[in-house]
């Protein structure tokens, strides 16, 4: 049972995106029903797109940059099961809501964006409702961020035509890797666990499109 919030005007609309968009793409775990319900999406939604704040689409950002669809960012976020004591690698900023949403969950997040008009609305945007468990580092993070390796948990919320170079490596034994892998129209949401220190074992999740990360390795350019 999803708690409601006091004196939140959205209460309404964001329980009706929960019940009508969320739950019905097998998202039922609580507590992130719960975290999508408690955390404001609308606050972190460009003014111009306020009154679609919960809508079941994709939000333009900058420069060819979106914010996930509702569904898609509680999907993304049931399918890694954070614990408190996550470290957390996230790469792709943007908005700074799905951050915020990880940095409930996880111990602390390291949030790599490449924009830096971005970068400032969202740390602007994680002090006002006073989330401090987050890092963000202005940089293209499609390489990773190797200077606070090994992570519980990395997560790219934008795809990839192929798995990016040196990342899974950057997990700890036991550790995951989500990312959207392939090219429109159809792409693979990809679950990476690393098993040991040279085995990692690969799972499809589900099938979905998103825009491509900044500098995302090509097929032809990548290396083994």
């Amino acid at each position: 049972m999803i708690i409601a919030t006091i004196n939140d005007g959205n209460a309404q609309a964001r329980f009706n995106m929960i019940e009508q968009q969320i739950r019905t793409w097998d998202v039922l775990d609580p507590k992130v029903l719960q975290l999508l319900h408690d955390v404001p999406r609308e606050h972190f939604v460009p003014a111009a797109y306020q009154g679609l704040a919960f809508a079941d689409i994709e939000i333009p950002l900058i420069d060819e940059q979106f914010m996930l669809s509702p569904k898609l960012e509680a999907r993304i976020l049931q399918s890694l099961n954070l614990k408190n004591t996550d470290r957390v690698l996230h790469v792709g900023t943007g908005s700074g809501y799905f951050t915020a949403l990880l940095a409930k969950l996880a111990e602390h997040v390291y949030s790599l964006e490449v924009d830096p008009e971005l970068s400032a609305k969202a740390a602007y945007q994680l002090a006002q409702h006073d989330i401090h468990n987050v890092t963000i580092e202005l940089v293209n993070g499609v390489r990773g961020f190797a200077e606070q390796q090994p992570y519980d948990v990395i997560v790219l919320t934008g795809s990839s035509p192929v798995e990016p170079p040196n990342l899974r490596e950057q997990l700890k034994i036991g550790g995951s890797l989500f990312v959207v892998l392939g090219s429109a129209p159809v792409m693979e949401a990809t679950l990476i666990q690393r098993v040991s220190e040279i085995g990692f074992s690969k799972q499809v999740i589900f099938e979905t499109c998103i825009p491509e990360l900044a500098s995302a390795p090509q097929q032809d350019n990548f290396e083994f």
